[in-house]
């Protein structure tokens, strides 16, 4: 298993209603300082709706960013019940998903 498919493979775990960060997701495969690797390979993401890349977000709860868009990524995430304000995720350590 390479390591788009590691990270993807752990993705899968970040539950509707939740989401991870950039750096908790490399962290979780063992990836030190991974957060820009974690960002490149969320922006390959060949299963966008399979594989819920718009449940990562930045450390800081800014969403970042999405191969679809910004407003996108928003949009799903409010659908799944996260709440955002001025590109930011309300609430963030009640929603963050730990591996």
């Amino acid at each position: 298993m390479n390591l788009s498919e590691k990270i993807y493979k752990k993705l899968l775990e970040v539950p509707k209603g939740q989401i991870t960060t950039y750096g908790e997701l490399a962290k979780a495969v063992g990836l030190k300082n991974g957060q820009r690797a974690v960002g490149k390979i969320m922006n390959k993401n060949p299963y966008p709706v399979i594989i819920p890349c718009h449940r990562v977000v930045m450390s800081t709860g800014k969403i970042g960013g999405y191969a679809y868009g910004e407003h996108v990524k928003i949009k799903m995430l409010n659908d799944e019940g996260i709440e955002i304000q001025n590109g930011k995720i309300v609430k963030l350590e009640n929603k963050i998903y730990r591996f």
